[in-house]
């Protein structure tokens, strides 16, 4: 009974590490999203398409936002199990 109890724990602690593993991911996707828009902001800014380049910097920040989302969460996980 008490091998199956580990098991269920492990299974449990590594789905959870799986868990977190897909938010940094994510989080890592969003930012390198947001980099792409900052470049090409920068490339319109320079040609003076001012309106693309806002808009591709107001997509960064979107970005921005959406990676700090997922690590927030991430975040709320971990204190849980934050030791006092």
């Amino acid at each position: 009974m008490t091998d199956d109890l580990e098991e269920t724990d492990e299974g449990a602690v590594q789905q959870e590490r799986e868990a977190a593993a897909r938010l940094f991911e994510e989080a890592a996707v969003e930012l390198e999203r947001a980099s792409a828009h900052c470049h090409r902001a920068a490339e319109h800014f320079r040609t003076a398409e001012v309106p693309r380049g806002t808009a591709h910097a107001w997509a960064a920040l979107g970005h921005i936002r959406e990676a700090e989302f997922r690590l927030d969460e991430q975040a709320r996980t971990h204190r849980l199990k934050a030791s006092t």
